[in-house]
């Protein structure tokens, strides 16, 4: 069988190092520079020739983390790589998975196109915004759940008055499942925009009276909706308003709103690094579910058991 090789991008070190650990192999070395002028450039300092090599690394901004990567496909190709598997975190741009007005991009399907010519075997990924985005790919893409990760800490919280929130009507199906693996209800905080970043409006639909909520996300930006529902939550007779989020974009004054904020706790996971610290949030690792995936994609074994009760879900 072929020998695996984890190699990390730049911006995700931290991870792919406790990724390469949790799976029993030191970290790969790769180089990555800069010509004068900011272009990029990448080389393996090691052979993968015959290799099964799985690339580490989120694709948040700047874009100059989805083109080391995209490099870095591209040479472990022409280095001779038997099996090629892109591991991205998180997946930038599925916010743009559909033209919801006139003359947009859909920025999802044009990031898919530039993975399927830079052309690896495989990509693994979590909590893509929309799970249809896997289509947009030409091979084969894990999609795996924040779930399995959030579960168990779910668990620690006293479960008498547990109920469960969607910050919009688009991440319904997102909090119904956790509802329903805990066998409890859940409410929509129904939003209006004005315009990207900004909300108008915010009512919750369903009973909140004197119960512990948790809103479930995929994704936390500037923290505007996350901390708007937390508030209309609590005017609404919640007991307590705490946010579990799989990746923790936190740009622009995200910090500062989530400090502020009515919430208990935000809980992320290290998809994405943080940039600084905040009282509120609590990190959770990935890497044991990453380093799992690996082991049993190069065994060619089901990845099945890494999903949390698929069946009740």
């Amino acid at each position: 069988m072929a020998t695996v090789k984890i190699f990390s991008g730049s911006v995700t070190q931290n991870l792919a190092t406790e990724i390469a650990h949790t799976y029993g192999k030191t970290l790969g070395e790769v180089t990555i520079e800069r010509f004068s002028d900011g272009e990029l450039s990448t080389h393996f300092n090691e052979s993968v020739r015959g290799c099964d090599v799985f690339l580490v690394q989120s694709t948040f901004a700047p874009t100059d983390n989805l083109m080391e990567l995209l490099l870095m496909i591209d040479a472990a190709k022409r280095a001779s790589a038997k099996y090629v598997t892109a591991v991205v975190p998180y997946f930038g741009y599925a916010r743009q998975d559909r033209k919801d007005k006139p003359r947009v991009a859909i920025g999802a399907k044009l990031v898919a196109n530039l993975f399927s010519a830079a052309a690896p075997n495989r990509l693994m990924t979590c909590d893509l915004h929309a799970g249809q985005i896997q289509g947009f790919f030409d091979f084969p893409v894990d999609h795996f759940s924040g779930s399995i990760i959030f579960v168990p800490y779910l668990k620690q919280i006293s479960q008498e008055n547990l109920i469960f929130a969607s910050p919009d009507v688009g991440g319904v199906k997102r909090a119904r499942n956790f509802a329903q693996y805990f066998h409890t209800d859940m409410v929509i905080c129904d939003k209006h925009r004005k315009r990207a970043n900004e909300i108008a409006e915010m009512q919750v639909i369903g009973n909140v009276e004197g119960k512990d909520v948790v809103i479930v996300d995929d994704l936390v930006d500037t923290a505007g909706t996350l901390c708007k529902a937390a508030t209309v939550l609590k005017e609404s007779g919640a007991q307590s308003v705490r946010a579990i989020a799989t990746h923790a974009v936190l740009s622009g004054s995200a910090y500062e709103n989530i400090e502020n904020s009515m919430l208990e706790e935000l809980v992320v996971t290290d998809t994405i690094p943080l940039k600084q610290h905040c009282s509120k949030i609590r990190v959770l690792t990935v890497a044991e579910m990453f380093a799992s995936a690996i082991k049993k994609i190069h065994k060619y074994e089901s990845i099945s058991p890494l999903f949390i009760s698929q069946s009740r879900f």
